[in-house]
């Protein structure tokens, strides 16, 4: 497989409204190409390439990253999801997003690390340390058991 040209997202996703305008406004693809031609500074084959990159990113825009322009080698297999305009493959790539983690229950209230301080599942009553109530409460001497 060889790649011969990429563009990225947000090149594409620019363009898009561009030739939609161009297409309502009743253009023909001959004009459509020569305007965004002019408007992205692209000729010839890098033209053709980017004008069919823009049907292929306007199927599915949302978490796209770039669309690579590549031929293939005789006996090689297209990649998956790519599609075949002419004699090039136009392969969209998107956007791996992991799911946040969810809090399990054992997270709540213990702290990380090696020599943790505080109890396991423990709540902390405040952010900000001990009332000056709790405070006395904990300073109290202890009343001593009688002898025997």
């Amino acid at each position: 497989m060889k790649a011969v040209t990429e563009f990225p997202s947000f090149v594409l996703s620019k363009a898009i409204p561009t030739k939609a305008a161009l297409v309502a406004d009743g253009k023909t693809p001959e004009e459509i190409q020569a305007s965004i031609g002019e408007t992205y500074k692209l000729e010839g084959d890098k033209l053709k390439h980017f004008v069919a990159a823009l049907d292929i990113a306007a199927q599915n825009p949302t978490n796209l990253r770039r669309v690579l322009v590549v031929s293939l080698n005789e006996g090689e297999a297209a990649p998956a999801k790519a599609v075949q305009v002419e004699e090039h493959y136009y392969v969209p790539e998107f956007l791996v997003m992991s799911a946040p983690k969810a809090a399990s229950a054992d997270d709540k209230g213990r702290r990380g690390g090696p020599g943790g301080k505080g109890k396991a599942g423990a709540p902390k009553s405040s952010p900000w340390g001990m009332s000056p109530e709790e405070k006395a409460a904990k300073n109290k001497p202890k009343a001593q058991a009688p002898k025997a």
